[in-house]
């Protein structure tokens, strides 16, 4: 595990994935600065889930090599061949990175501050009340401060959304995974859970952000890249690659959703 600034958070190398004979992604190249929100979008079926997914070893990779704070995810490397890590290592590097999915995934049998303290609990073991009392200051963060004993039921999507957000913060991560987490809600829901992420960015949070939301990569990334067909077309300054992007297959993609 590396401190050193320089170290990129996220770097990929020819990152190949299929499912059976379908090749999802072709040899991704790309890095994440520490600190960066770098912004991932691209027409459904691109392959940007799946390499999210990739990150933190929900999918293994086929070929390359995927490196968060410079440790290899998913595998160990001895002379020139890698070995698939056991389950448990797995886990121990997953606790490092957080992931918010476009549905929120709580447990419909505990209140908002039960779901944001199980992790704690049962992987950290965080006795009860400390896992509490972090949940409550995590509520409150994302603004939900007084619906911590709420059920998900007796939540909107948008709340729910920023549960799950809490949950995932509540491990310390030092990176965080979004995928698509606005594309499951009302559109009059979206903006509470970009206030949110937008918050995180200030606070130096790194994040990878699949998402359909152009105004906030434009706005709140430092980075982006429009992937299609499983390989990165473009990338750049989301200003610079939303305002004059170079490829013309960017181009058509932005001419339907700006």
């Amino acid at each position: 595990m590396s401190d050193t600034d320089d170290t990129p958070m996220v770097k990929a190398e020819r990152v190949h994935k299929s499912f059976g004979a379908v090749e999802v992604l072709k040899g991704i190249d790309l890095q994440v600065r520490r600190g960066e929100v770098f912004c991932v979008v691209g027409p459904s079926g691109s392959g940007k889930s799946t390499f999210l997914r990739c990150i933190n070893h929900l999918e293994k990779i086929n070929a390359g090599r995927l490196y968060v704070d410079g440790e290899l995810v998913g595998y160990r490397q001895r002379g020139n061949k890698l070995y698939e890590m056991r389950e448990r290592e797995v886990a121990a590097q997953r606790r490092d990175i957080g992931m918010v999915f476009q549905r929120f995934n709580l447990f419909p049998h505990m209140t908002a501050a039960e779901n944001v303290m199980e992790a704690p609990v049962q992987v950290k073991g965080l006795p009860k009340a400390e896992a509490r009392e972090r949940a409550e200051e995590l509520l409150e963060r994302v603004g939900l401060g007084d619906r911590a004993d709420h059920y998900p039921a007796q939540l909107s999507g948008g709340q729910q959304q920023r549960v799950a957000i809490a949950r995932a913060l509540a491990m310390d991560p030092k990176l965080m995974l979004f995928d698509e987490p606005t594309s499951a809600l009302d559109p009059e829901l979206v903006g509470e859970v970009l206030d949110v992420m937008r918050a995180l960015a200030e606070d130096g949070m790194t994040m990878i952000v699949v998402t359909h939301e152009m105004g906030f990569a434009r706005e709140v990334g430092d980075s982006l890249v429009f992937m299609d067909e499983g390989v990165v077309v473009e990338s750049g300054h989301p200003r610079e690659v939303l305002t004059n992007p170079r490829h013309e297959r960017t181009k058509a993609f932005l001419s339907k959703v700006l």
